[in-house]
């Protein structure tokens, strides 16, 4: 089995726990490759840039196959390997502008992030799902920062219907590490196939996508064995994931790190449950497994 599939990484990082007796630069080495960057903190993940600097490319709608083109952002360094890599939706009506902020933000965490323009702004969730699939595709096979992804590493985000495409997407494909939907509409409230670590964000005041209606409803729609949780954001709108929120990049980049990149440090941020003003509530799994 491959180093790179996510039981083999998995058992990788439990095996490596055992050896506490070992120097600690060698036992951080074998406890997990895929780590990227320095120890996090609070104020690290919090902050509107990581430790990486970044670029960006754009993709023509012309060259894109399977979605409307979008924007690759990617750490500049490769002296710590390839990086897992997430592609993001925006909702119905919307173009990748609205959805902008999370490239640069998440990249300089390191990871290479894949803002998409959908095919028409009308498209449902079902579309969207197969659309963040295609740029996940174009982003480890024809992109210009190819080498730079590992293609075993992989998650989706999405806001609104782009939500509801990222769990139309692991629905689709089990392989994904790690699913984000951002204030998610969808008709569909069971996912009881779905495997992928899935991080559902809410809006307590969304009146487009209630919560009551929708993302309370995707979480306990999910098995209740996976490696999920429930945030809902305190007082905001549907809209609160278009402008740049440090709650949802906290926690976004926490999700991401520890399922797309097995990355043990920032389970602290995730497990015991996370409170605070910006809160209004917090539902998990813990412990992750």
């Amino acid at each position: 089995m491959s180093l790179r599939s996510p039981l083999s990484r998995r058992a990788l990082v439990l095996a490596a726990a055992v050896a506490l007796t070992a120097p600690a630069a060698v036992a951080q080495a074998a406890e997990n490759p895929y780590e990227r960057g320095p120890a996090p903190t609070t104020s690290s993940i919090e902050a509107s840039r990581g430790p990486f600097a970044t670029s960006q490319t754009t993709v023509s709608s012309l060259s894109a196959s399977g979605f409307g083109g979008g924007t690759i952002y990617y750490p500049t360094s490769t002296a710590e390997g390839t990086f897992g890599a997430v592609a993001i939706s925006p909702g119905y009506t919307a173009a990748q502008s609205s959805i902008s902020w999370l490239g640069p933000r998440l990249a300089s965490q390191g990871f290479v992030v894949f803002t998409i323009d959908t095919n028409s702004r009308y498209d449902q969730p079902s579309s969207r799902g197969d659309q963040l699939l295609a740029a996940l595709d174009y982003l480890t096979t024809r992109s210009s920062v190819r080498s730079r992804v590992d293609p075993d590493r992989l998650g989706v985000m999405g806001h609104s219907m782009g939500g509801g495409g990222a769990l139309e997407a692991t629905k689709d494909r089990p392989a994904l590490q790690a699913s984000i939907p951002l204030t998610a509409w969808n008709t569909t409230k069971t996912w009881s196939s779905v495997t992928t670590p899935t991080l559902i964000i809410g809006a307590e005041n969304d009146s487009v996508a209630s919560v009551t209606t929708h993302s309370e409803r995707f979480y306990t729609g999910l098995p209740s064995t996976l490696d999920k949780a429930y945030l809902e954001l305190e007082g905001a709108s549907h809209y609160a994931p278009n402008t740049s929120n440090t709650t949802i990049a906290k926690y976004s980049i926490s999700w991401l790190k520890r399922f797309i990149d097995d990355d043990t440090r920032y389970e602290q941020f995730l497990c015991p449950a996370p409170r605070g003003a910006a809160i209004s509530e917090y539902r998990d799994t813990c412990p992750h497994s």
